[in-house]
């Protein structure tokens, strides 16, 4: 939803995000521990736009701001087929690696906790996800993302062939 004042362009979708995780961290001083917060946010419009953002403060509620800030900076486009996605494919940040696999209608999101945050916002309905590195979110995150950024439209593959989408769909 706007905020009052602020104005939404026509054709723009709003963003919505979604908490992924919140680390408290503790730094231990003289005068005792400080704690802080890290939290990882996932932002999208549920039709193709995605986003995640990381962001570091000592009160929750400005720490998930500055995420939701960042995510919003880290906005890429999928394409979307039906409701799923357009071909299998892999992706890996670290040790953190994902498979993601297109699924027929009414499957519906099988993932698992980080993965399934972005493929909700990016506004993926039926998919088929596997976590196979580490379970670490940040990571889970980042290999979700690095897979969904790999993932190329029937669209897109005529025009580097060179052919037209007739052709690609030939025998």
């Amino acid at each position: 939803m706007a905020k009052q004042g602020e104005r939404v362009k026509p054709g723009e979708t709003e963003l919505k995000d979604k908490l992924v995780h919140l680390n408290r961290v503790a730094k231990v001083t003289k005068g005792g521990r400080t704690f802080s917060f890290a939290a990882i946010v996932v932002v999208g419009d549920g039709q193709g736009r995605v986003g995640y953002g990381l962001g570091k403060a000592r009160d929750v509620a400005e720490c998930i701001g500055k995420a939701v800030d960042d995510a919003k900076k880290n906005l890429i486009t999928i394409p979307l087929h039906k409701g799923t996605i357009p071909h299998e494919q892999k992706g890996k940040y670290g040790a953190g690696k994902v498979l993601i696999k297109p699924a027929s209608d009414g499957t519906g999101v099988i993932a698992g906790g980080a993965m399934r945050a972005v493929l909700e916002a990016a506004g993926v309905h039926n998919v088929l996800a596997k976590s196979q590195g580490s379970s670490n979110p940040h990571n889970v995150v980042k290999a979700t993302m690095d897979a969904l950024k790999k993932l190329r439209g029937p669209d897109t593959i005529a025009r580097e062939r060179g052919i037209t989408l007739e052709k690609l769909f030939e025998g």
